[in-house]
């Protein structure tokens, strides 16, 4: 079948699954007017998506065809959480990760409804996790349910799920996806080290992944952003 498949344009592949279907059916029209009320176009967009674990709040942002930077399309609320602030790092552990990653995966015959994964664990996390069993298999999906997912509800994964296929359909091959304890804004992780006095370690990642959400704040634009050979992040 997926070799009968493959010369199809990614959107026809994914309509094939009867979940996709009803996600366009029921869906299609409520995102084209979130477009429509930010004044956006919805033709051949690219999607960026930033997730806050404090605020519990999923962030969706487009970039027009033809423009060079991103606009706030939409909002969605975590539907549960587990772990705390702070990074994945080991299987088991119960955290969401924190870090810059991408959509590997589109799933759309999850446990979870539809869902969308990331490619957890990236070089930064290989570097400074658990070598050997560092956990996997993290995804934004639907339900209300993680052990260190994002769920946000099988209404709300349609529409999200939606957004992601017509961004890869219109030939978007990283979909970044940016996850951080809080809103970083200046004078954020002295407010963090509050609660996590003793964990030097904890407030110098936190005030690296600051460079890239004050970077992004600055110019709704996406740098690219590499990893040294300690696992630290920096923008190019």
């Amino acid at each position: 079948m997926l070799a009968m498949n493959q010369g199809l344009p990614f959107k026809k592949i994914q309509l094939l699954n009867p979940r996709v279907r009803t996600a366009f059916e029921e869906k299609e029209r409520v995102v084209m007017n979130y477009f429509k009320e930010k004044k956006l176009s919805y033709a051949g967009f690219q999607l960026f998506i930033r997730a806050f674990k404090k605020e519990q709040k999923v962030e969706v942002w487009v970039m027009e065809n033809g423009k060079n930077n991103y606009s706030l399309l939409h909002e969605y609320d975590f539907c549960s959480m587990s772990g705390t602030l702070g990074p994945k790092r080991k299987e088991g552990d119960l955290q969401i990760p924190e870090g810059v990653y991408e959509i590997n995966h589109f799933n759309p015959e999850s446990n979870f409804y539809l869902s969308l994964g990331i490619n957890y664990p990236n070089a930064s996390d290989k570097i400074l996790g658990n070598p050997e069993h560092p956990g996997s298999s993290i995804y934004i999906h639907g339900n209300c349910v993680t052990i260190g997912c994002i769920p946000i509800t099988d209404d709300k994964i349609k529409e999200l799920y939606l957004l992601a296929v017509e961004a890869r359909n219109s030939g978007q091959q990283k979909i970044y996806v940016h996850i951080f304890p809080s809103r970083l804004d200046l004078g954020a992780v002295e407010e963090l080290n509050k609660t996590y006095l003793a964990d030097k370690d904890l407030a110098s990642f936190w005030r690296n992944l600051q460079t890239i959400y004050l970077d992004f704040k600055s110019t709704n634009k996406l740098s690219k952003v590499m990893v040294d050979s300690k696992g630290s992040y920096y923008l190019l």
